[in-house]
């Protein structure tokens, strides 16, 4: 990842002083996160979770893409949102309700459903820089499908999670050739997957994922720790386990294959 340098000011290295206390970030860990620019897509219960995070945190940029609307059934677990906000744009929404967390992050909303028809036209906006990292925010099968695909063709690395009932999984995808991408997962369960809506999840689980996706993206971000890569972090939250699975890159792959 190439990012401009930017040197911390005297308040921005009190703010991030319990980030530049870690040997393995100091100041130039959190000078790379002020430098870039990430792509989260789905302003639902997983979005809800990492944007606060990541602009806590000190991420410079960062676009948010949902074309949904605020539902009374999205309170439950949607924690950005209130009982007045029904009906108004998530994206639109998310940003206004975290902007006031942190000034040197500069937020973008985009209400626009992303195919593989509109994905670029969408995501190549003239006047902000190209993405370091999308992070998968997202309950639907084909527009994950959409982000591997882009995200592949960009060697942008994609950071995934998923919540439904009473589990969830988060995997990393960083689009190097030796490394497997989401469609050499998706292969093993196919199209056909329910969605939160049809079966139902446990509010705080998607907290616990987003999190996660949250973390994983900010050790890609600054080149810090063991990212998961050719592996998915599975969590079973009525029975409080953790587990990875290994996850190999398929020889056969409709994506990633050489």
């Amino acid at each position: 990842m190439t990012t401009p340098h930017i040197e911390l000011t005297d308040e921005q290295s009190l703010r991030y002083a319990r980030h530049i206390l870690l040997p393995s970030v100091d100041f130039a860990g959190q000078e790379k996160l002020l430098a870039s620019h990430v792509l989260v897509v789905g302003a639902g219960g997983l979005g809800c979770a990492v944007l606060p995070y990541l602009v806590g945190s000190g991420v410079g940029r960062i676009t948010l893409v949902d074309d949904d609307v605020i539902e009374r059934s999205n309170l439950q677990r949607q924690i950005l949102y209130r009982e007045q906000d029904i009906g108004a744009y998530k994206a639109e929404t998310a940003i206004q309700a975290v902007r006031h967390l942190n000034s040197d992050c500069q937020l973008h909303s985009v209400t626009a459903r992303l195919t593989s028809e509109t994905i670029h036209s969408l995501l190549s906006v003239q006047h902000l820089p190209a993405f370091d990292l999308v992070i998968d925010c997202t309950d639907n099968v084909a527009i994950r499908q959409c982000l591997n695909q882009y995200c592949f063709d960009q060697s942008i690395p994609l950071v995934s999670g998923a919540a439904i009932r009473m589990e969830g999984q988060v995997a990393v995808y960083p689009m190097q050739p030796d490394t497997p991408c989401y469609q050499c997962f998706s292969h093993y369960f196919g199209e056909q997957q329910l969605s939160c809506m049809e079966a139902g999840v446990l509010s705080p689980l998607v907290g616990v994922v987003g999190t996660l996706q949250a973390v994983e993206a900010l050790k890609l971000l600054m080149g810090v720790g063991e990212p998961l890569v050719g592996k998915v972090l599975i969590y079973d939250a009525a029975y409080a386990h953790f587990h990875t699975m290994q996850l190999p890159k398929r020889d056969n792959c409709t994506v990633c294959a050489a």
